[in-house]
Parts: C-alpha cells; structure tokens; sequence
C-alpha cells in the first residue's frame, strides 16, 4: 500500500486488509512524504498488528517508484496492491491467492471488467493468448494494480515498473504479458474509490496524460517478439490512427497549443518520451 496525503481515506483501507479472511499477509505501507496525518494514523495500526509494516521516504519518488520501492520491501511470494484509498472485499486476497496458485507458471493475475460468457475463471493464457484476448474479446490491459495479483519473481525479473506516467501499470500489464502467461481472474475483489484528488483523474481532465496510454502501447506492441508480425502489424496501425485521431479531435475543438504538444508526441519514438 502506497499513500500520499491520505488521511481522509487510509484506516478504512488498513481495516479491509484485516478483516480479510486470507490471514497469512503483510501489509507493507510506504508513505511518499503526506503532510497530513497519514503516518500517524498507520503508526496507530501498526503498533498492534505486527503484520503491518510502515516505511517513510524521505523525500516524495513519485506513484510507481514508491510502488517499486514497496516490492522491495515485500518477503512473500505474491504481491498484492492496494491504494491506501481502495477497499478489499474480505474474500479477495483468498479469491485471487487461491486462484493464481493453480497456475504456478503465470506472472500475474488480472480481474476481468465483464464475465467471460465461454469459460469460468480462473483460467490461464499464454503470452500469444492473451494479446488476442485483449485486443479481440475484452480488454485486459487496462486495469489498475487493484485488479491485479503479482507474482514476486516475475515482477523482479522485469525491473517492475519502468514508466513513471499515470499509465505506468498499463505498461506493465503489456510488458510483463510478453514473457508470462497471465490467469484471467473474476471482478469485485475490491472496491475501487473515485474521487478528485486521485491520480486516475488526470486521465479525464488532461488530454495529454489520456495520448500517453496510446504512446505506451505503441512501444511495448512494437518491442514484443511473441506477436505474429501480421498481428503486430495490425495492433500498430490501429494504434497510429487512434493517435492520429486523437490530434484532429483536438484541433477541431481550437486548442491550438495542446495539438502542436500531441503532435510532436505523435512524431516522437515512444523510448524518447518514456526513457
């Protein structure tokens, strides 16, 4: 659990990881420098439950470097993220822990948005499977680290996550799926808050931010050696003209300056803008 300034929020967070009917957890807590009480309030809970664990940087890092750095502090197999303003239901880690375990192969576990009408969950997709299922059934990548169950080694093994935009987990969904098989897991293990103060919101307010998540596929759909090339090829000409979309929509709507930024994106090799 990652918090900023989440006073307002983070007890309620902290008590729906304990009532959680999976015990065997921690609760790792790395606060990125709140000027509320934040940290008082997870000292509270800390001092009696010694599975809470609560580090404080010493200066803010930013949402995924602070995610990062609470995977290194993480001793389990599995990692499980929660925004200190989200909510587990108390079935979810056991749901999720339960599932991923039959699939010792796979790299991480994503919750569905809509049921899949053909086959119950969970099941598992190769890397191959699940680029096809994302792209032609539903879309997977799009989910936040709520949604999700990690696998440790895999998360090390791809230097977890390496784009520090708001699209950083659509990232890593895509570029973790290239070297894993992920289960695809049922929805409402959690419940997900929205309110303005959160990051996700910048998606819907700055049309910039909203660009960046095609830019970030762009790059890891033309990296992936598992996508058969004519399948690839397909993948990134629709992605160019949604880009391409995206700035007409905005010039017709006179924002003159924001086009002339996206268009130099839209110019710009992906690596350049996420280096």
């Amino acid at each position: 659990m990652t918090a900023y300034n989440r006073e307002r929020y983070i007890a309620e967070s902290i008590e729906s990881v304990l009532n959680s009917t999976y015990e065997n957890f921690e609760l790792i807590i790395v606060d990125d420098g709140s000027k509320d009480r934040t940290v008082e309030i997870v000292m509270e809970y800390a001092s009696k439950d010694a599975r809470i664990k609560l580090y404080v940087n010493p200066k803010n890092v930013g949402q995924f470097k602070n995610r990062n750095l609470a995977a290194t502090y993480a001793m389990g197999k599995y990692l499980k993220y929660l925004d200190s303003d989200d909510l587990l239901y108390p079935t979810g880690l056991e749901v999720m822990t339960s599932m991923i375990e039959q699939f010792p192969e796979a790299g991480y576990g994503l919750c569905l948005v809509n049921q899949d009408e053909s086959r119950i969950c969970p099941f598992i997709l190769s890397p191959e499977e699940t680029f096809v299922y994302n792209y032609e059934k539903q879309g997977i990548f799009d989910r936040a680290p709520l949604s999700s169950i990690i696998k440790k080694e895999a998360f090390d093994k791809v230097n977890g996550f390496d784009v520090e935009a708001v699209c950083g987990d659509f990232a890593f969904w895509l570029k973790t799926a290239a070297l894993y098989p992920v289960v695809i897991l049922p929805s409402s293990i959690g419940w997900y808050r929205v309110h303005l103060d959160q990051e996700m919101q910048k998606t819907r307010e700055f049309s910039k931010v909203a660009f960046e998540y095609l830019k970030a596929e762009e790059m890891f759909i033309s990296e992936n050696v598992i996508i058969p090339a004519e399948y690839k090829n397909k993948i990134l000409k629709r992605n160019k003209m949604g880009q391409l979309k995206f700035c007409l929509n905005v010039l017709r709507g006179l924002k003159i300056k924001l086009f002339f930024s996206l268009w130099k994106m839209y110019k710009t090799r992906p690596r350049e803008i996420f280096r």
